[in-house]
């Protein structure tokens, strides 16, 4: 036996060896920000590498243990995260193995990893497309027979006020009666005007808008981070740009013109989408419009409210 082998092998474990200073058991041990590769399924079933930050714990249920073995935690961390895509599935066997490798110490696990999803998107009238980025956080629990997944998710929109265009369109109603007061109008005229700084004497105030969604996956559902970045994206109508030409940005004022919402319709309209999804068990969207009116933000709450798990 060489001499690095007999020494590795001698090496000792404070955590087995020593008791802890005062027993008792603890709720949560481990680790959090760790840096590491995850693979992530795209819209088209592709596997992108992404940089992530995970957070892994197990608890210390043996009340006269030191501590757990955060080695072992991060190594099973690198051999199912780096390899696999990211799924429930995957996320199951990993808290398994998390509590198989602390058997006689830790009876619950629970994971969460934070990372950008990228997505590419098309203009809205010209040929080009860019890539939008979205934060996504997915985390998972597992106590005895209890297995939990949920996913976050952040998607910014454009919001215009109903209010402050209702108050716009009145200013505009006035000075076009002050500029044609004759009942006789010239339509050649009367497009010039409207094209004019007279013509949009007002405008309603908008905002770039945040909508943050936490969902509870029933079991046996799929991480479907496009899907429903795509379907809360169609119901807000109005989702950031990536690029834009003139046509792109006109495109994008008549979208804002069409879809005034108060922060309480935001959060209605991303309501109807998960109600209607059999695959989220729950759910808590917060939809905050970052006012240029105001100093402070707008701000509804929605829960579905069925586990009990969220509240606003």
């Amino acid at each position: 036996m060489s001499a690095p082998e007999s020494s590795a092998r001698a090496l000792p474990d404070i955590a087995l060896e020593s008791h802890a200073d005062h027993a008792g058991t603890l709720d949560a041990v481990g680790m959090e920000r760790i840096e590491m590769p995850v693979l992530v399924l795209d819209g088209e079933g592709r596997a992108q590498r992404v940089s992530a930050r995970v957070d892994a714990f197990v608890d210390l249920a043996c009340s006269d243990a030191r501590g757990i073995h955060m080695s072992r935690l991060y190594l099973l961390l690198e051999r199912h995260l780096a390899v696999e895509p990211l799924a429930p599935a995957g996320l199951r066997r990993l808290l398994r193995e998390f509590l198989h490798s602390h058997a006689e110490l830790s009876t619950r696990a629970r994971v969460r990893i934070r990372f950008d999803h990228l997505v590419r998107r098309a203009a809205l009238a010209s040929a080009h497309s860019g890539w939008r980025s979205y934060p996504v956080e997915v985390s998972a629990s597992l106590a005895r027979d209890s297995f939990v997944v949920e996913a976050g998710l952040e998607i910014t929109y454009s919001s215009t006020c109903p209010a402050s265009a209702a108050l716009a369109r009145q200013l505009i109603q006035q000075r076009f009666a002050l500029d044609f007061p004759s009942a006789a109008l010239d339509r050649e005229a009367v497009l010039a005007w409207l094209g004019s700084s007279e013509g949009i004497l007002a405008t309603p105030h908008s905002q770039r808008s945040s909508a943050h969604m936490q969902l509870r996956l029933a079991e046996g559902a799929s991480l479907a981070l496009d899907g429903w970045i795509d379907a809360v994206e169609s119901a807000l109508r109005t989702p950031v740009q990536t690029a834009v030409k003139r046509e792109d940005e006109q495109a994008f004022a008549l979208a804002n013109g069409q879809n005034l919402m108060f922060c309480e319709d935001a959060a209605r309209r991303i309501q109807r989408v998960f109600d209607a999804d059999p695959h989220i068990a729950d759910f808590r969207v917060r939809a905050a419009h970052h006012e240029s009116l105001h100093p402070h933000d707008a701000v509804a709450f929605i829960t579905k409210g069925v586990t009990g798990g969220y509240s606003a």
